[in-house]
């Protein structure tokens, strides 16, 4: 009976399983192989080329820039992201009443359920040189000398660029922070308010061992995010201007989809998945954590 039930539960498992080879880890090896060839969409030939893709991702300047503009990326959503928003979680948890902390969380999460692409069409007016609702409000409030072309100007469209992914990410991880922080027992606090703790004391001794296994998922989602970042840099500016605003994704799209050497964009999605996957395995060791 029980080898019955073993067989069933497997039976029950096998469509997931064969739906997640086909969709995930088919496509993930597939792409491995077609980095060691050079083709075309129209070509009818494959030529194998060994690691000649890969020889060219190490001279090629502008995946330099994409990699700085990714880690600059990831360095910025720690911040704001894992950091910010821990405290923001904490605060409305802990020092507001159930009822404003309720709709608090509400209006922070609203932009994680709107699409990206339509968030990132709605900042291009927001950021837009003439009329833009930014260069307007600095205008209102006497700072017209700051106003610019945000998303022309190679000085400021990368941090145009990342700061609409933070107002559209924080919200959803500040979320998963409260879920965690409403499960640590308020004894705690009431013993460390006791003992003279203060608010300070008790987030850096409390909240944040407390909600460690949760700060890894940030971790694991904000890092992983940062380094396939697309529809922000795509639809604003389109890795302009020049390649200022360049990522991995971005130019791994150009590569394939416009000057269409698909051998060699394999190769730049088989870096991104390198890079993502060493960087989990860091956080996974370095917090020694993610068992729940």
């Amino acid at each position: 009976m029980i080898a019955r039930t073993r067989i069933f539960n497997v039976l029950y498992v096998v469509p997931a399983l064969v739906l997640i080879g086909l969709v995930v880890y088919y496509p993930l090896v597939a792409n491995i192989g077609f980095s060691f060839f050079r083709f075309s969409a129209g070509s009818g030939t494959m030529e194998f080329v060994g690691l000649d893709n890969f020889a060219r991702l190490l001279g090629d300047p502008v995946i330099a820039i994409a990699l700085g503009n990714n880690t600059l990326y990831a360095v910025v959503s720690i911040a704001f992201q894992v950091i910010g928003g821990l405290i923001v979680a904490a605060w409305l948890t802990h020092l507001l009443g159930p009822r404003m902390g309720a709709i608090l969380r509400s209006v922070y999460f609203i932009p994680a359920v709107i699409s990206m692409t339509v968030i990132a069409l709605l900042f291009t007016f927001v950021f837009d040189a003439r009329g833009g609702l930014l260069n307007a409000f600095l205008d209102l409030i006497g700072l017209g000398s700051l106003q610019t072309a945000w998303l022309a100007n190679v000085d400021t469209a990368m941090g145009a660029v990342i700061s609409v992914s933070q107002w559209q990410s924080i919200g959803y991880i500040c979320m998963l922070y409260v879920v965690a922080l409403q499960q640590i027992p308020a004894d705690l606090y009431e013993a460390a308010a006791i003992d003279g703790a203060g608010r300070i004391r008790q987030f850096w001794h409390i909240t944040v061992p407390q909600a460690k296994e949760m700060i890894f998922v940030a971790m694991i989602l904000t890092v992983s995010g940062a380094f396939t970042v697309f529809n922000e840099p795509y639809i604003l500016t389109r890795g302009g201007p020049g390649n200022t605003t360049q990522v991995l994704a971005t130019y791994m799209y150009n590569q394939g989809f416009f000057q269409n050497q698909l051998g060699y964009a394999s190769a730049i999605a088989a870096l991104i998945f390198v890079i993502t996957l060493v960087l989990s395995v860091i956080q996974l060791v370095s917090f020694r954590t993610g068992k729940d």
